[in-house]
């Protein structure tokens, strides 16, 4: 009897000590994560998307916003000099202006779908804002600017009839109202990084950070 309460004695100071350098690890591990710098939120809800040396960023714009617009023109072109490769963009749409209809948006769309979103997304952006066109862009107008990015404006226009755009389009604007977008633009990093303050030094330091994390594991 003895020798069994000197073995379960030997087995609960084991125990008691496994435990103590296992929570010892988890501190130890949890102070060594490094945080990350600038102004952001980390969306809880939302799964991390990251590859290691490499970040992610969404853009909920909408075309119709002047903000949007100046976002696109001066401060993703600072941040893609910045980071080059390490920075993979792109764009959806959210739109916050009343009144407007959803073809800039559906068009963003196809042109992404036939490899040109990036050059619809600028063309778009310059006719709206600097070209003034605000209305409707009817067929004829849609025509130069397909032409322009380089698509074929029949297959084009299949493409949009078919209804995918604007079921791709519905599917980002659901993301934003998840994620609980307030303005435009805002920024998604790598998933669960929200950045609603989008000058680029702040966007700089916390995609900086990002990167420095992976070289520190």
């Amino acid at each position: 009897m003895g020798k069994i309460r000197q073995w379960a004695g030997v087995m609960v100071i084991g125990g008691l000590l496994m435990a103590a350098v296992l929570s010892f690890s988890r501190e130890t591990v949890g102070a060594a994560a490094p945080e990350l710098k600038g102004k952001y939120e980390i969306l809880k809800e939302e799964r991390s998307t990251h590859q290691p040396g490499k970040v992610k960023l969404v853009e909920f714009a909408d075309f119709y916003c002047p903000h949007c617009h100046h976002f696109d023109a001066e401060g993703l072109p600072l941040l893609e000099k910045e980071f080059g490769k390490k920075l993979e963009t792109t764009m959806v749409g959210f739109p916050v202006i009343r009144g407007k209809l959803p073809t800039p948006f559906d068009m963003y769309e196809q042109a992404k779908l036939m490899g040109k979103g990036n050059e619809m997304k600028k063309v778009l952006f310059r006719t709206i804002h600097q070209d003034k066109v605000t209305g409707v862009l009817d067929r004829s107008i849609r025509e130069v600017l397909i032409k322009e990015v380089g698509l074929d404006p029949q297959a084009f226009e299949e493409g949009m009839t078919s209804g995918k755009p604007a079921q791709l389009f519905e599917e980002g604007r659901k993301w934003g109202e998840r994620i609980k977008l307030q303005q435009t633009p805002t920024i998604l990093l790598d998933g669960n990084i929200k950045v609603e303050k989008i000058d680029p030094e702040n966007l700089k330091l916390v995609i900086q950070s990002i990167l420095d994390a992976d070289s520190k594991k």
